[in-house]
């Protein structure tokens, strides 16, 4: 299903069961050039996904298993370089058995003439990144796989996970981006900016 048309690119989706994860592919119009986001458990499915596409890279925005399930089976089929963040990385690698590139907080890489931003962010798990995009005459997009869903964070183990992955998508996602921005998490309903930025002392005081 197609979320996000522009002039110069196209988002769609697939979903997952049992646990309805997301599984993202950003398509550069000028090139051709294809990004897949998160390998979730149906390799057959993800396969017949992107079947039209030539996919050039796989991201997997964090560790924990239901993300990666499929990433071993994906990334031996596709042939492609597979990438997470870097505090992640040993553990997708462990997990899956294929080589990760790193992708540090602030880095910019490229899919074909679209600048991908990557933002570490810190509590759901040590290494998971959101991936951001700003497409001509279009709101911003970005990915925040587990860091943020409509009506707050992701699960942390801790208070001082939750503190943390709070305050980072507060300084580095609602700091910086405008209100009609596109949040595509990695599970469930897509969101904006602006319609979580009020709620964020309501998260906070609750803890969750």
């Amino acid at each position: 299903m197609k979320l996000v048309t522009s002039a110069n690119h196209t988002v769609e989706v697939m979903a997952v069961a049992p646990m309805d994860n997301n599984i993202y592919l950003l398509t550069d119009h000028a090139s051709g050039d294809s990004l897949l986001i998160d390998c979730a458990n149906d390799s057959a499915g993800i396969l017949d996904f992107v079947r039209t596409r030539r996919v050039t890279r796989i991201v997997t925005t964090h560790r924990h298993a239901d993300h990666l399930g499929a990433l071993a089976q994906v990334s031996a089929a596709l042939q492609v370089p597979a990438y997470s963040g870097v505090d992640d990385l040993k553990a997708i690698q462990d997990a899956t058995g294929v080589y990760q590139y790193p992708l540090a907080d602030g880095e910019i890489f490229q899919v074909g003439k679209t600048p991908v931003h990557v933002t570490q962010l810190v509590g759901h798990t040590p290494g998971s990144i959101a991936l951001t995009i700003y497409p001509d005459g279009h709101p911003p997009v970005i990915f925040t796989g587990d860091s943020l869903f409509p009506g707050g964070v992701g699960k942390t183990w801790s208070d001082a996970d939750f503190t943390r992955l709070l305050d980072d998508v507060v300084t580095k996602i609602f700091a910086v981006l405008p209100d009609e921005t596109i949040v595509l998490p990695g599970h469930g309903k897509a969101t904006t900016i602006g319609a979580e930025r009020g709620s964020i002392d309501q998260w906070r005081a609750r803890g969750w």
